[in-house]
Order: C-alpha cells, then sequence, then structure tokens
C-alpha cells in the first residue's frame, strides 16, 4: 500500500510538473507567433489553466518531500512529546480544513459539469475541465495529511518531517 500511495504521490509531481512544461509552450508559441504574425487564441487562458493544475497537483507531493515552509524556529525548541502533541493538533486542523476544501471543490466540479459552465474567450472550454485538476489536487494533499496524521497518532516521524534536517537552513 506504501509503495501505491508514494507512486500516486511521485505521479501527482510529475502531472504537476507537466503543466510548467504546457505554460513554456504555450508561451514560446504565442511568442514564436507573434514574431510570424498569428495569434494563439486563448493561449493566456490555457496558461492560466495549467498553472492552476500544476499548483494544485504540485501540493501532495510536496508536502510528502517537506517542501512546504513551516516554522520550526519555535517548533524545534520543543520536547519530543510536546512537539508530537503540536503535530498532531496542527495536522488535525488541516485535515479538518482539507476535508472541508475538498467537498468545496468537488462540489464545485460537479455543478460545473451539471449546469454545463463555460469559459469566456475565444474558445470556451468547459469549466468542469480545468476545475478538476484542482479537485483532484486537493484530495491528494489530503490523502497525504491524513497518511501523516495517521502516522503522527501512532506515535511515528510524519514523512514530511524526515526531510526538516536535510532542507533545514542555517540560523544566524
Amino acid at each position: 500500500m506504501n509503495s501505491f500511495k508514494e507512486k500516486c504521490y511521485q505521479c501527482s509531481g510529475l502531472l504537476s510538473g507537466l503543466g510548467i512544461v504546457i505554460i513554456t509552450l504555450l508561451l514560446l508559441t504565442q511568442i514564436i507567433g507573434r514574431l510570424f504574425g498569428f495569434i494563439v487564441p486563448s493561449a493566456g487562458d490555457f496558461a492560466g489553466y495549467a498553472l492552476a493544475a500544476s499548483t494544485f497537483l504540485g501540493l501532495a507531493y510536496t508536502f510528502r518531500e517537506g517542501g512546504h515552509i513551516r516554522v520550526t524556529l519555535v517548533i524545534q525548541r520543543f520536547s519530543p512529546v510536546p512537539r508530537k502533541i503540536q503535530e498532531a493538533v496542527i495536522l488535525t486542523l488541516s485535515l479538518a480544513l482539507l476535508c472541508f476544501l475538498s467537498y468545496a471543490c468537488s462540489s464545485m466540479v460537479y455543478e460545473s459539469y451539471i449546469y454545463d459552465d463555460v469559459s469566456y474567450g475565444y474558445i470556451p472550454v468547459p469549466l468542469w475541465i480545468p476545475q478538476l485538476p484542482m479537485a483532484v489536487g486537493i484530495i491528494a494533499l489530503n490523502l497525504a495529511v491524513l497518511d501523516a496524521w495517521i502516522m503522527a497518532l501512532r506515535g511515528k516521524t510524519p514523512t514530511y518531517s524526515q526531510h526538516e534536517d536535510a532542507l533545514a537552513l542555517e540560523e544566524i
């Protein structure tokens, strides 16, 4: 099961990187198009969709790798027992917030699909298509936080904390 979860997080990170590549290709096409006198319709819209997809799909991978910004100035001063309690409380609050966000994003995608909402612009795009990666990214982050929460409740060190020493900056 752990290898499946890790593959899902890796896939999410790869899809996030693909979004960045798509943005680069769209902008490059737009620049070359201007040099040769043609316009790429809705390139800005599609670049925005790719940016949103890249941002949200990268959340779970970044969380697992310990890449999110954490203020460890106070946390690192705690002894092991209060630190584990603090981690469990923060993960509980995060999990509650992410459950709400997962529901809200999934509901938004569903409503956009049901009501056939489309984007404004030269090329009308059904809005559920660019909204879907956002919902998937939030759900993946929700699962990653749930996994870390279960690890914290079992007394184990969450995966993101294992990377802290490698990512820590020197204190002044």
